[in-house]
C-alpha cells in the first residue's frame, strides 16, 4: 500500500465515522427501523452511497444494478491483479454469505472491477470462479467504471509506469445494498465474517 494510498483511507475512515455518529443519531429518533442494526453507516433515508450503473458481466451480458441487486446484497469495487485487500475482502464476503445462506438469508455478492484494462469478461469469470460461484463479476468501459464508482463514492487511481504489472490505490469498502431502498451499511476491511454476517442478518430480518 503506498502512503498517499494509507493517507487516503485513515481521512476516509475518518469521515465516514464522523457521518456515522451524525447518521446513527438522526435515525435513532427518526423511525428508521434499521436505527438498531447501523454502526457504522453514512447516511440515512435518502442515501447518497450508491446509483444505478450499467456494465458487463463476467458472461459478456449486459447488466444493470436492478439486474445484480435483488435483494440484499454486499458491493465491493476492486480488481483482480489486487495483492491483498481485494481477494482477502471477498473471501471474508463470500464466507459471510455462506454463514447467512445456512440461516436461511440469501446474500448477494457483487465485485466491480476498476481495472476495466486488464479486467475483461473473461479474467473477471476466473477470478470470481476462484473466489465464489455465486460472486457476480461487473467490468465495463473505463467510462462506465468511473461513473460506478464515483456513485458509491469509490477512489481509485492507477499506480505505477509499467503497462501490464501497474497496481491501483483504491478505497475498500463493502457495500450493503437493497433493490428500492439502495444504501444500508459499509464494512471496513477490519470487520470479520460472523460479524458481518450478524450485521447483514440484522438488516436483512428487516427487508
Amino acid at each position: 500500500m503506498t502512503r498517499m494510498f494509507a493517507l487516503f483511507a485513515a481521512a476516509a475512515a475518518a469521515i465516514f465515522g464522523l457521518a456515522a455518529g451524525w447518521a446513527w443519531y438522526m435515525g435513532a429518533g427518526s423511525g428508521d427501523r434499521f436505527a438498531d442494526c447501523r454502526q457504522s453507516v453514512a447516511a440515512t433515508g435518502a442515501a447518497t452511497i450508491g446509483g444505478p450503473f450499467t456494465l458487463t458481466s463476467a458472461s459478456g451480458a449486459r447488466v444493470s444494478d436492478a439486474d445484480v441487486i435483488t435483494g440484499p446484497t454486499l458491493v465491493y469495487f476492486g480488481y483482480t491483479f489486487c495483492p491483498d485487500f481485494c481477494p482477502t475482502d471477498l473471501s471474508r464476503n463470500a464466507v459471510a454469505a455462506d454463514i447467512l445462506a445456512e440461516r436461511g438469508v440469501d446474500l448477494g455478492q457483487v465485485f466491480v472491477s476498476i481495472d476495466p484494462e486488464r479486467d475483461t469478461p473473461e479474467v473477471m469469470a476466473d477470478f470470481t470462479a476462484s473466489i465464489h460461484p455465486d460472486l457476480v463479476g461487473l467490468t465495463g468501459s473505463p467510462e462506465e467504471v468511473k461513473a460506478a464508482a464515483d456513485a458509491y463514492r469509490v477512489y481509485f487511481r492507477k499506480a505505477g509506469d509499467d503497462p501490464e504489472y501497474y497496481m491501483m490505490d483504491h478505497s475498500t469498502f463493502t457495500y450493503l445494498m437493497a433493490p428500492e431502498i439502495g444504501f444500508l451499511e459499509f464494512f471496513g476491511s477490519d470487520v470479520g465474517s460472523d460479524g458481518l454476517a450478524e450485521r447483514v442478518a440484522c438488516f436483512a430480518g428487516k427487508l
